[in-house]
């Protein structure tokens, strides 16, 4: 890997880092401090707005739009272990349920990167 591309890289992955833990947070936070996804603000709100993101961030760094959102969702357990201050043993199973509901975060990314490059392509920036 050079270092143009790992420059090119680390923006998106911190932006999507940071935006799932916030939203972990807050929604924790709003629901007083239970799990944000057992909060009804988690899945009309939240859950939304991460989609949202992942879009975006899809549209303005369409090399790998999938990873965005993956980064985005799975760091919402960074949030998890935060707001309940311990790790906890069933953390595996949250891996595999934040992989699962990212999966309309990766359709939206991929969906917007396609979008750019055919943007790109109609203005022929290439």
């Amino acid at each position: 890997m050079n270092a143009s591309h790992e420059r090119s890289t680390i923006p998106p992955v911190v932006i999507a880092a940071a935006a799932g833990i916030v939203l972990w947070l807050a929604t924790s936070f709003a629901a007083g401090g239970r799990e944000a996804w057992d909060a009804p603000g988690y899945w009309t709100v939240a859950y939304p707005v991460a989609i949202a993101i992942c879009a975006v961030l899809g549209y303005l760094h369409p090399q790998r739009p999938g990873l965005w959102a993956l980064v985005l969702f799975e760091s919402q357990l960074v949030g998890m272990w935060i707001s309940a201050g311990e790790i906890g043993n069933l953390w595996p199973l949250g891996m595999l349920v934040l992989a699962a509901i990212a999966l309309p975060g990766v359709a939206a990314a991929v969906l917007a990167s396609r979008l750019r490059r055919r943007h790109r392509d109609d203005q022929g920036l290439g």
